[in-house]
């Protein structure tokens, strides 16, 4: 196992999202929380843990990659104004975020690479997957474990109320969910990530 150091349980539910900047690691270090705006959010966040994709304005050596998971222990729904006070006037300051209240940050012993994978959104996968990948594509969830993660975060969702069925009755499965199960929702190579 890759990352065999971590306690981290097979069955817990990953949330594998985009840290844009090194002051935005520096924030879920210091003051520990994540944001998600609310527009591009997953239809679930309330997950075990977040794993933290470097983007490229890490530098050479720390893009494109995973170097930290961290504990999920709980969410709200915010304004950006209320997440950064000293920003009242930013364009999207009345915008709502998930802000996402996090333990500690762990490093993982072996990072895990993007290799060819560079842009996404955001990504579920399991503690599981997590511990034996070295890279992103290691953590995507193949269609024979997708029914076990979707019922997993289904019930989740349904625990902390958040969950709202586009089908009453019933179970519509669209394209973004699917995307979000395992499938990379690429962002275009000339969009940047702007949170």
């Amino acid at each position: 196992m890759a990352n065999f150091g971590l306690q981290v349980h097979p069955s817990s539910l990953i949330l594998v999202a985009v840290m844009p900047s090194a002051r935005d690691l520096e924030i879920a270090r210091v003051l520990g929380w994540y944001r998600i705006p609310l527009r591009s959010a997953p239809k679930v966040v309330d997950v075990d843990y977040l794993a933290f994709y470097q983007t490229a304005a890490f530098g050479a050596d720390h893009r494109w990659k995973i170097e930290w998971l961290a504990p999920v222990r709980g969410h709200e729904l915010v304004t950006r104004a209320q997440l950064f006070r000293d920003e009242p006037d930013h364009p999207r300051a009345k915008e709502e975020y998930y802000k996402i209240q996090v333990g500690g940050l762990l490093p993982l012993s072996v990072p895990i690479v993007a290799s060819y994978w560079k842009r996404f959104t955001f990504l579920y996968s399991t503690g599981e997957m997590l511990l034996q990948a070295r890279e992103l594509k290691d953590l995507v969830v193949k269609t024979e474990e997708r029914e076990l993660l979707w019922k997993a975060l289904r019930e989740r969702a349904e625990k902390s109320q958040h969950y709202q069925p586009d089908v009453p009755g019933g179970m519509e499965i669209d394209a973004a969910l699917l995307a979000m199960l395992g499938a990379l929702d690429k962002i275009s190579e000339d969009s940047a990530v702007e949170w």
